[in-house]
């Protein structure tokens, strides 16, 4: 009998918490200014929502999938000279888990200030032999809202940053975690679709203050200095950039307004990859008035996800969105986890925000905007060519879907929020 209540009274408490957290929504957006993608005062209004400025003189190459990624990143670290700040949300054994946790530690034994931030909730299945290694070689690891701390309070505002930054002068983000299933070239099952993107120049430094606003939450230890955020900053390029950084649980929906914002100026084209496509009432209204106005918007989704739960939150949206003129695909030969939006072929984005509620209301997130031609078009080709490779979704065959998809559907339906 005391089992019995003890047991009843946790369900309690954690249907208390699923509850609580279902409330959690990104403040109201009732309308929007009349903005178009290029007019003089599109810089400044993006400015003034993202609070961060637009900057130019920077670099930016993207890396496709794991035999990209981690070759770049593995690189960079072995570089370092003075300092290594990395915040990762995923991160589990394999291979490649192994590489870089040697990376780093050798880099520490070498005298690098490595610090090293792991979200507590997505390290969960990561060996504790790394974290061991890295603290005995001097780096600085440290976890974002332990569990057991949070469980009650904020226990579902994860970071979900990507960030590393080496010397302060060289810069990573994306969507990739460190997994066995991120390496390979993301045609293959089993091994992930995902982009990430390496830039030099003054951006980085906005890169570096996302990850010490994390840390000093984590540790309370204060990073700055000539080693973090080294001067004179030299111009590596052409290209303009800006980092949008959004911390709901610090009141903050920077991505969410900013997201919405360059979504309603588009005026020819929207091209959008992301995993998690859970559109909440404003920002699909904001889709369906862009193609209304002639504006083509194509999204890429998997056609198999990790929790399908939320591909089933997803596909209940997509008659609407189909009817309206959305083009729709799924991606077949692998899990699609990039995140990437590119608009009218001149502005571009990727990072780590999903399209749904839970990556606007509930975690810290990290975007790169890109204000330049060339890079635009170089995620309009990759969005090009992983069209090739998946599947259209036309109404017809939304429409004659499954009864078991249709309950999956209605069974999501209480917990989209938290999606």
């Amino acid at each position: 009998m005391p089992m019995c209540r003890s047991l009843s009274s946790l369900v309690a408490a954690v249907g208390l918490v699923v509850m609580l957290a279902a409330c959690a929504r990104v403040h109201p957006h009732i309308a929007l200014p009349p903005l178009s993608l290029g007019e003089p005062s599109f810089f400044p209004t993006l400015e003034a929502y993202a609070s961060a400025p637009i900057v130019g003189g920077n670099s930016a190459e993207f890396l496709l999938n794991g035999e990209q990624i981690f070759p770049s990143i593995l690189e960079a670290i072995r570089s370092a000279k003075k300092t290594i700040t990395y915040a990762q949300y995923f991160y589990e054994d394999g291979p490649v888990a192994r590489d870089v946790a040697e990376a780093l530690a050798e880099r520490c034994r070498e005298g690098v200030g490595g610090n090293i931030l792991l979200d507590a909730f997505g390290t969960l299945s990561m060996p504790r032999d790394y974290a061991e290694m890295m603290t005995r070689s001097g780096c600085h690891v440290a976890y974002f809202r332990p569990l057991a701390q949070y469980i009650f309070r904020r226990y579902n505002n994860r970071n979900h940053r990507r960030i590393l930054v080496v010397d302060g002068r060289v810069a990573f983000t994306g969507g990739s975690g460190v997994s066995r299933k991120w390496m390979g070239n993301g045609r293959t099952e089993h091994h992930w679709r995902d982009t990430d993107v390496r830039v030099e120049g003054p951006i980085v430094e906005y890169l570096q203050a996302a990850f010490v606003e994390n840390w000093l939450e984590a540790t309370g230890m204060v990073l700055g200095g000539e080693a973090y955020f080294p001067r004179p900053i030299e111009q590596r390029g052409q290209v303009h950039a800006q980092v949008a950084r959004s911390s709901p649980a610090g009141g903050s929906a920077a991505m969410y307004t900013t997201l919405l914002l360059a979504l309603s100026s588009a005026r020819k084209s929207v091209l959008v990859t992301n995993p998690y496509f859970v559109l909440d009432e404003r920002m699909r209204d904001a889709v369906l008035r862009t193609v209304r106005r002639g504006v083509r918007i194509a999204v890429l989704v998997p056609a198999v996800i990790d929790h399908n739960i939320v591909r089933q939150a997803s596909r209940a949206q997509f008659g609407e969105l189909l009817r309206a003129g959305v083009e729709i695909y799924e991606y077949t030969p692998a899990l699609l986890h990039a995140k990437t939006m590119v608009i009218d072929g001149v502005w571009g984005t990727i990072g780590s925000t999903n399209l749904d509620n839970l990556s606007f209301a509930f975690n810290d997130e990290l975007n790169l905007f890109f204000y330049d031609r060339g890079v635009a078009q170089q995620l309009e080709r990759v969005f090009t060519d992983d069209v090739q490779v998946s599947r259209r979704v036309t109404y017809e065959a939304w429409k004659g879907r499954g009864l078991g998809a249709r309950l999956l559907e209605m069974l999501a339906l209480p917990i989209r929020d938290l999606l």
